[in-house]
């Protein structure tokens, strides 16, 4: 297949990607790691408490699908590319057990995901045309980030919602391996004004989602 052939390729199937991310019901691939876990019981509010939490992750999914397609899309490597589509995946099994689980506590997902999606990918396509070395660099500082994120939720969860619990552990382990794959392929070390941008975009995607 000619470059140019391919290039359509992949514009079409990461608009059939957005599409489902933004507006589908997401599918696992993986089986859910709450499965076997049971939840106790949980008052209105620590209900109401840990689908807004979950809604936030579920919106950093969405943010991590956009951004992972849009550094894909620009990636030069085919190594590159081909581990930030595994990622990209691994992630998908992520939005849909966020999902399936706000579903469980009664809540929703955030009204903001299209334009967090459009923002996330736009800055991913952006890392990719600096080049390889900044692009998984960007992946593995996010992947960072993240896992502390998801560390502070696991503080945060009641500790009723022992399947919410589950779903965030195994996600923290995988977000971890990400980046450690980054690192790996020659991630380069961000700049700390870059960091600090990226931790006040990370803040405001998680306290407007919390609540919207």
């Amino acid at each position: 297949m000619s470059g140019p052939a391919r290039d359509a390729d992949r514009l079409i199937l990461g608009f059939d990607r957005a599409l489902r991310t933004v507006c589908g019901v997401p599918i696992s691939s993986a089986p859910l790691p709450a499965a076997d876990v049971s939840n106790a019981p949980m008052t209105d509010a620590e209900r109401r408490h840990a689908a807004a939490l979950m809604r936030v992750n579920h919106a950093g999914e969405v943010c991590a699908q956009a951004l992972y397609q849009g550094q894909a899309l620009t990636a030069r490597r085919d190594s590159v590319r081909a581990a930030l589509e595994q990622a990209a995946r691994e992630e998908s099994d992520h939005l849909a057990w966020t999902a399936e689980h706000i579903d469980e506590l009664g809540g929703r997902v955030s009204v903001l995901n299209p334009f967090f999606y459009l923002g996330a990918f736009a800055v991913g396509a952006v890392s990719g045309v600096l080049g390889d070395r900044w692009n998984l660099g960007f992946l593995a500082e996010t992947e960072r980030q993240v896992e502390g994120h998801l560390e502070g939720h696991l503080d945060r969860l009641p500790a009723a919602d022992a399947r919410g619990r589950a779903i965030l552990a195994r996600m923290k382990a995988d977000e971890a391996r990400h980046a450690a794959t980054a690192r790996g392929l020659g991630a380069a070390e961000l700049s700390g004004p870059v960091k600090t941008a990226m931790r006040i975009a990370s803040k405001v995607m998680t306290h407007s989602t919390y609540f919207l």
